[in-house]
């Protein structure tokens, strides 16, 4: 059962992906655990730094774009 349970996560999350959403819970994993002294950005934050990047917010030496 764990097994069918991980599939199904993986799934999830390779389609969230695949459309855009970025992964809160991998990147909090990560970085407790690659940089325990780092601080971890909320989910608000994290979603929001994602689009950025993805679409550029227009500030200096970022492109604003759609694709």
């Amino acid at each position: 059962m764990r097994d069918i349970q991980e599939i199904g996560r993986k799934i999830r999350q390779t389609a969230r992906l695949m459309i855009g959403i970025p992964d809160y819970q991998a990147y909090a994993a990560h970085m407790r655990k690659a940089h325990p002294e780092a601080v971890v950005m909320t989910e608000a934050e994290f979603v929001r730094d994602r689009q950025d990047r993805r679409y550029g917010s227009g500030g200096k030496g970022q492109v604003c774009r759609c694709c």
